[in-house]
């Protein structure tokens, strides 16, 4: 891969244009890729009980904690990728 922040943003694009909306738990892989390229380890507090879908994505993201930044722009990559050949 010779120019990775072109291909993730490229990758970026193509998620907005896919043909069908990816399930949930897939949602929660992407959201957690690009957070972890482009922010890094988790941050701030994780959200309450009461709120599950901020939860959700903070519990995903938490998952890549110590993933280099250009490991989860290859994952957020790969996983456009197979939902583009799906």
């Amino acid at each position: 891969m010779s120019d990775l922040p072109a291909q993730f943003a490229q990758a970026q694009a193509d998620v907005t244009s896919l043909a069908e909306r990816p399930d949930n738990a897939t949602l929660l892989k992407l959201y957690a890729y690009y957070k972890q390229a482009t922010t890094g380890d988790v941050q701030g507090d994780k959200p309450g009980m009461f709120d599950l879908v901020a939860k959700k994505k903070y519990e995903a993201w938490e998952k890549l904690q110590g993933m280099g930044t250009d490991d989860a722009m290859k994952a957020y990559i790969a996983e456009v990728q197979r939902l583009l050949e799906d």
